[in-house]
Order: C-alpha cells, then structure tokens, then sequence
C-alpha cells in the first residue's frame, strides 16, 4: 500500500507485529534492518522478530531497542521447496512460529518477504479462513494518473469461480474503504471490454451478483483503463492479477531504463538529464513499488503481509508500517462482518452482499518516503 495514503482506524494502544526474520532473498540482514528501522521511529509498537536468534544479532549489529523482541525459530522454508510439504516437516520455521503468534494472540499481524506460496499455506492451515469466506485473495496497490487502486486477486487462486470473484470484491472494498479510508469505492470487474456481456461466463455470472449487491459496482473495466483510475477496486483471477502487476512493473524499468540510456549517450543527453533531473526523481517517486510495502492476504483470521522476495530495508519498514495501519483498522473483523449475514455463504461462496460497515474516523499516517 501507498503509506501516503494508509490510514489507522484507531490510532490508541500498541499494534504487535511479527516480522519473519529469515523469508527473502536478502534475509536476515535487510528484513532485520528495515524491521529496526521502524521499531525506532514507532516505540509505541512491538515488533517479533522470528528466526534464528544468532543471525538476528549478528545482523542487529548492536542492542535491540526496548520494543523489539526476538522470537526463535530453527527452520527456514526455502524459496524452491513446495509449501504444503515443507510445511508438514518443517514445523519450527519461522513463517509457521511468526504465523501461529497471531493465532494465539501474542502478534496483531505478520509480515514476510519468504516464499509466497508458504506464506499463503501457512496462513490459511494455521490461522483458517473466516466463516463464509470461499477462498483468500491476494491484494496490491496500482498506480494510476489519478491516486491508486486495488487489484486482486493476484495470486492466490489460479482457479476462481463467479462467486470467489464477488467475494474478493467484497474483501477488496472493505480494505479500501477501512485502511485507506475511501468512503464508497468503486468496484469493477478487470474484463476484455467494458460493456456488460464482455468476458467469459464466469464474468458474466459475476456481473450479476455484484449488480445485486450493495457494493458500488461500475461494471467492466478494460486493461487499457486501468491507468486512468476508473474504479478503486479491480477484481480477477491469480492469473490474470499476477501477469497484470508484473507487467506493470516490468513496462515501469523498461521505460526507465530506456530514459538512462538515452541520457548517457551523449553529452546533450547528460545535460538534459541535469535540466530534468527534478522532473524524473518525482517520475519515479511514482512508480516506486517499495512503498506499497506489500499484499494483504484477505479473508484468513488474522493479518497477514506478504511482501517482495526481493524487498530490502526501505520496503520491510513500509511492509511493518501496513501491517500495523491495517491491525489498527481491524480489516479481519470487517470482512467476518459483512460475510457473517450472508445466507448463502460456503463452499460455493456468497448468496448476496451485504454493506460494508463505515469506518470510524481516521488519520494519515506519518511516514517517511
């Protein structure tokens, strides 16, 4: 999420967060790194760090401050290995401890930069899925010309059907409406064109539930418009929401990577890079995916942030500052709430929408670029 725009819901008492020391490619050194960092500008909340106890302090390189707690693990989940497995033979990992520290209650939220797939895993199996809630969903922030939007699912159901769909619509708003405090968000469904009929049957299906909901639904949107913030929440499957993301951030380097060769190769390119140099850093400044920190995992009994398995220091911080923002905002308790009613909710998923409820008063977060 754009910290610029993630709001607390309640801004009184202390948020905990469990941050898993040894998921990423660049852990423990850079997880733990960022993990101070904000553990020192935030001493009014508590930050586990979970892991191998050793590589922690060594990568500390010094004291801890008085709210950061080490937590051990002695297992680590690779990136190569499959989750489900790893999951059942490594049992003191440390995304399985970080995880159970929410579902006993000793963390509000847990953020890790490990392997996705065991994150997602060790979510659903170790904390479970909130009654009437189908199937999780990945969400993430996209930039558009206008302020951002919500994308999802974007990778953690390859295969969803017309009411997972809805559901994710459901979860989608919630979040928007309850962590970055937009008061009615507009909701549509990511399709091959923008009139009603356009998309496959599952699309289709979907437009009429959402159509009888009390979500602001907006119809169609194509991948074209996206870049022009036509909704707040955009709704599609794994597959379609992870090729969607990473082409956005591939086209983002591609076209930067474009700009520096070209003011490289020549001294009239140099000087116009001097003259534009202002320009630029705000141009990238828009495109920095380090500050969305990372992607709630929506619909489990508890907060869960994964982020980047490259994320470095600067992201860990920002990763720490959403899970707390959205701790605060009890996105759990919203989404229990407005699927709780819903009569057909199961297997197959909700029978209709219910509101979502409006959130109590909120302030910008004060957070560093």
């Amino acid at each position: 999420m754009d910290l610029s725009a993630v709001r607390s819901a309640r801004e009184e008492g202390r948020v905990r967060v469990a941050v898993d020391a040894m998921g990423g490619d660049f852990a423990p050194l850079e997880v733990v790194a960022g993990t101070l960092h904000y553990a020192r500008e935030h001493p009014a909340e508590e930050l586990l760090l979970v892991g191998d106890p050793e590589r922690i302090r060594a990568a500390a390189g010094g004291e801890l401050p008085a709210n950061v707690t080490i937590v051990p693990a002695s297992q680590v989940i690779e990136m190569d290995e499959q989750p489900a497995l790893a999951l059942r033979e490594k049992k003191d990992s440390s995304i399985t401890v970080a995880v159970d520290l929410v579902k006993s209650g000793r963390a509000d939220a847990v953020v890790t930069a490990g392997h996705t797939g065991a994150g997602m895993a060790a979510a659903v199996l170790r904390l479970g899925r909130l009654p009437g809630v189908d199937r999780p969903a990945l969400a993430v922030q996209m930039v558009t010309d206008r302020g951002p939007f919500i994308l999802l699912d974007i990778g953690a159901n390859p295969d969803s059907t017309p009411e997972n769909l809805f559901q994710y619509g459901q979860m989608g708003s919630l979040f928007a409406e309850r962590v970055l405090g937009i008061a009615r968000p507009r909701v549509a469904l990511l399709s091959i064109g923008e009139e009603k009929g356009k998309g496959d049957q599952r699309i289709q299906r979907a437009t009429e539930l959402f159509d009888a909901s009390d979500l602001a639904f907006v119809g169609n949107v194509e991948g074209r418009d996206l870049v022009h913030q036509l909704a707040d929440v955009v709704v599609c499957d794994a597959v379609l929401g992870n090729v969607t993301m990473k082409f956005f951030e591939g086209l983002s380097t591609f076209i930067f990577d474009l700009l520096r060769r070209e003011f490289e190769g020549s001294w009239r390119g140099r000087l116009g890079y001097l003259l534009m140099r202002p320009s630029i850093r705000r141009l990238r400044g828009v495109f920095d995916y380090e500050r969305l920190g990372g992607s709630p995992l929506l619909g489990v009994r508890g907060t869960v942030l994964i982020t980047h398995g490259r994320a470095k220091r600067r992201m860990i911080y920002h990763a720490c500052a959403v899970g707390a923002a959205a701790a605060r905002a009890r996105i759990v308790d919203a989404i229990a709430e407005a699927v709780r009613g819903d009569s057909g909710a199961g297997a197959d998923g909700p029978a209709a929408a219910s509101a979502p409820p409006k959130p109590a008063a909120v302030a910008s977060a004060d957070l560093p670029a």
